[in-house]
């Protein structure tokens, strides 16, 4: 764990000095703060000049990452299921933009997200939206009242791969690293334009 905060830290003091852009945030997520973020990072992104489409994309991702700390942390308010606790950062490198998460995940979860991931990774465009129609056609509701379209659709606006990678943190938990970039040159399909 200490080698991935080093990471995440040494990266982005980097960024800062090269792009005075990452927005980073660790600690409780509710609906309020995820407001917050997005309109801040929402915000720093209208200033980059790009195509709306571009920023769309963007924010779409952002809201959804945000929403999977919110739903599925393993690290949140016993009293208030709807509040989970994470890291979310938010910035630009080169031509692309990024978003990275982190939250609490119980081990009995690991397998089913880890070959989640791997499918919709080994997935191309094609059969990412057919992915995501059986899903919507066919999937149930989970516990936290998702439909498990979340990262489909992140990996579909994003058009690139997702990033994953799982630290041992207790006994019971792992803690779950995501990161997605999305490129300021992603062309516009059809099916987006809708």
């Amino acid at each position: 764990m200490d080698n991935i905060i080093y990471f995440i830290k040494s990266t982005l003091t980097s960024e800062m000095a090269t792009n005075g852009f990452p927005l980073i945030y660790k600690g409780e997520m509710n609906h309020q703060i995820m407001r917050s973020l997005a309109f801040m990072a929402n915000r720093k992104i209208a200033e980059k000049n790009l195509s709306t489409s571009i920023r769309k994309r963007v924010f779409h991702i952002m809201i959804e990452c945000l929403q999977n700390i919110t739903k599925h942390s393993d690290d949140f308010d016993k009293d208030e299921s709807q509040i989970g606790n994470g890291l979310f950062i938010v910035g630009q490198e080169k031509e692309s933009f990024y978003v990275v998460t982190g939250n609490l995940v119980r081990n009995e979860k690991l397998k089913a997200l880890e070959e989640r991931l791997i499918t919709i990774n080994n997935a191309d465009r094609n059969m990412l939206k057919k992915i995501f129609l059986k899903q919507m056609m066919e999937g149930s509701l989970n516990e936290k009242g998702g439909a498990g379209l979340g990262l489909i659709d992140i990996a579909r606006k994003s058009g690139k791969k997702l990033f994953h990678h799982f630290v041992p943190y207790d006994n019971e938990r792992h803690y779950f690293l995501f990161a997605v970039t999305i490129p300021f040159d992603l062309p516009v399909w059809e099916s987006d334009k809708k």
